[in-house]
């Protein structure tokens, strides 16, 4: 498989420059004087389909050989890859079909199914996705775009740390380190092949809820490791067994480690989110500010960038989340 290049990912730039937004990077106050250092937020829960994943799905999907794949493209996804490949089959005008588990939050299943995608349910505990979307592929004669493991996708999803690198430059921010979310890799690899090409001393971290941290641990081994059957975890779109073969191979030289975060830390930061940073983040896309918030890396005195990577939230969970956070009780004192 071809390994992508911060090439490929500047190539990624331009293409996907007319459909996907130039998210923010945001500093606030508040949060550099809570925690002692400079905080600077990307905030991709403001893409398009509300998360990372379109710029990587656009990428791939604007690639596809018509002739070869008249059936359009197969995706699998809990949900947000799954909304970035529908809505870039839109644009593409082109079909798309998509397996995903009978437990995605419905926000997402109601916008897969908007772009016009056809949804295909399965047990997450007991079937196969990779093998659906195999037999999917074949019957429908359609191209498989992985969420992860792919040149193109990583490209894509590099933009995101080509874009803060340009921004940060520009804010006159000389960046100390990037923390951004990990499951089966392909934001992080981007990010870190973009990021130090552009910021080689710049540290990157990758992000996973506790139980699902394959990455910090494949990261200090060396090698690849599985998640332990049975873990469960509030942040849906963070719950890949292990890294992908590719991804690993990009961040294993890049990455100066990787961290864990509980689903209590998780929720904190979703509260604090809302709370004091005016945004909406699903789970998954707050572990980053989770990270920082729990003390899980020390930001004092230095200059961090922490990817907010969606927003797809269930808004039955978010207004749990919100309603239970005790820190909502206590009158703030400016």
């Amino acid at each position: 498989m071809q390994t992508p290049t911060i090439d490929d990912i500047v190539d990624a730039d331009k293409r996907i420059r007319p459909y996907a937004v130039e998210t923010p990077l945001l500093e606030y106050g508040t949060l550099n004087e809570k925690l002692g250092g400079r905080i600077l937020c990307k905030v991709e829960a403001l893409q398009r389909t509300g998360s990372f994943k379109f710029r990587g799905a656009y990428n791939r999907v604007s690639r596809v050989d018509r002739q070869a794949y008249p059936g359009g493209v197969v995706a699998c996804s809990s949900g947000n890859h799954a909304q970035g490949v529908a809505e870039a089959a839109r644009l593409c005008e082109i079909d798309a079909a998509i397996v995903m588990p009978s437990d995605a939050p419905q926000i997402k299943i109601a916008r897969t199914s908007a772009s016009g995608a056809d949804i295909i349910f399965y047990d997450r505990d007991t079937e196969d996705r990779e093998a659906i979307a195999r037999d999917l592929c074949e019957k429908l004669n359609a191209d498989f775009i992985a969420p992860f493991n792919d040149p193109y996708v990583i490209a894509g999803q590099g933009t995101v740390g080509l874009e803060l690198a340009r921004q940060a430059e520009a804010l006159g921010a000389k960046l100390d380190a990037v923390l951004a979310p990990a499951s089966g890799g392909g934001l992080i690899a981007g990010v870190a092949l973009a990021v130090k090409d552009r910021v080689p001393e710049a540290e990157i971290y990758s992000v996973e809820p506790k139980g699902f941290d394959d990455y910090a641990r494949s990261l200090a081994v060396g090698k690849r490791m599985r998640n332990e059957p049975g873990a469960k975890s509030i942040c849906d779109a963070l719950l890949m067994p292990e890294p992908g073969e590719l991804t690993f191979a990009l961040n294993k030289d890049r990455l100066a480690g990787g961290l864990a975060v509980s689903d209590a830390d998780v929720r904190q930061a979703v509260a604090y989110a809302w709370r004091d940073l005016k945004l909406v983040l699903e789970p998954g896309g707050a572990v980053a500010l989770a990270a920082i918030l729990s003390g899980a890396l020390d930001v004092e005195d230095r200059t961090v960038v922490i990817v907010l990577s969606g927003g797809n939230v269930d808004p039955h969970l978010f207004a749990e989340i919100i309603s239970d956070n005790k820190e909502l009780a206590t009158p703030r004192h400016e």
